[in-house]
This record gives C-alpha cells, structure tokens and sequence, in this order.
C-alpha cells in the first residue's frame, strides 16, 4: 500500500515539474506574441517592451512557484537526511528568493509597500 502512494505522489510531484516547464515555454511564447502584436499594432515599443517584461515575468513567477510546489512535494518522497533534503532546500531557497526578485521587479516596489499603491492596485 506504501509503495503504491510513494508511486503516486512521485508521479504528482513529476507531473508538475513537466507542467511547470511547459507554463514557462508558454509564458515566454505568449509574452512574446503580445508584445509583437502590441508593437506593430500602436508602434509604441517602448510601452510595449514594459508590458513584455511585465508578462514574462509574471510567467516566470507562475513556473517557479509550481517547481517549488513540486519539490515540496517530492520532499514528502525522501528520506530525511540532510545529504537528501539539504539540496533540496537550497533550490527551494533558490527558487523562492527569485520569485521574490521577480514580483518586486514586476510590480516596481517592495511587496510590503503594497499598501502605497492605488487602493485598487493593493488588494490584488
């Protein structure tokens, strides 16, 4: 019985690592069309490279939160040995620091300046 749910939640935590590469690869391909269709469009690049930035990050921030989501739930499936899960926890680490990076770069303060914000703008 084990082993069928170590199989199961190994396959999840798989699953989810192939999904989050594939939000990454659409997110750059659907940024990129946006941003070519807005160029062409308004002939405003400028505008539209601070909207492609915008987009793709928000792809990028989308993807690294499911690899981390995934190897959270690939920890459940190690044994608990630092030589297992201190590797682990260092691209965890890693990986939440540049969601961090992105987010204060996406929305252009720190996130706990949020409040500063429009009042519509904050609540999101």
């Amino acid at each position: 019985m084990f082993s069928n749910i170590h199989s199961l939640v190994v396959a999840v935590a798989t699953l989810l690592q192939y999904f989050s590469v594939m939000v990454l690869v659409l997110a750059v391909i659907g940024a990129t069309a946006v941003f070519a269709a807005k160029g062409v469009k308004s002939h405003d690049w400028r505008d539209a490279f601070d909207q492609y930035r915008a987009n793709l990050g928000r792809g990028i921030l989308l993807g690294l939160e499911l690899l981390v989501a995934a190897d959270i739930i690939a920890t459940v499936t190690e044994p608990l040995s630092f030589d297992r899960v201190g590797p682990l926890a260092a691209i965890v680490l890693i990986r939440t620091f540049l969601s961090f990076a992105l987010e204060t770069e996406i929305q252009g303060r720190w996130p706990w300046r949020r409040a500063d914000a429009d009042p519509g703008e904050a609540k999101r």
